[in-house]
């Protein structure tokens, strides 16, 4: 698709394009409300913890990179369900590589917690 924007209002407009999409997943997406929910509280416990800021950057960085995650998966499933309904192993492998990519936020979001929360266990 060729933008029909230029300068400031292309800008304007994928402003407007991001905004569309959070509230696509927000409505849309289960699994991406939950990985909100989870990560407004760890935001919330985050600010209170006596650790660092740079270890709060780091821990904050987990919850970010599993939002992502969980936004490429969903963008990759949209994908796959507009091509075509019917299974396909390479539909399959799309889809489960990028639920592997939401298992792999989860383990380093769950890894750097631990690690910089250890002291507290």
């Amino acid at each position: 698709m060729k933008h029909q924007y230029k300068g400031f209002k292309r800008i304007l407009s994928a402003f407007k394009n991001s905004f569309d999409g959070l509230k696509y997943v927000i409505r849309e997406e289960e699994a991406f409300r939950q990985d909100l929910v989870v990560c407004a509280i760890l935001f919330i416990v985050t600010y209170f913890l006596p650790v660092l800021k740079v270890e709060k950057i780091i821990l904050c960085s987990g919850m970010f990179f599993v939002l992502f995650a969980e936004l490429t998966n969903s963008a990759i499933e949209a994908c796959i369900d507009r091509i075509s309904s019917e299974w396909h192993a390479l539909s399959k492998a799309a889809k489960d590589i990028g639920s592997l990519l939401v298992l792999i936020s989860f383990i380093y979001l769950i890894f750097v917690w631990t690690m910089i929360c250890w002291k507290f266990l």
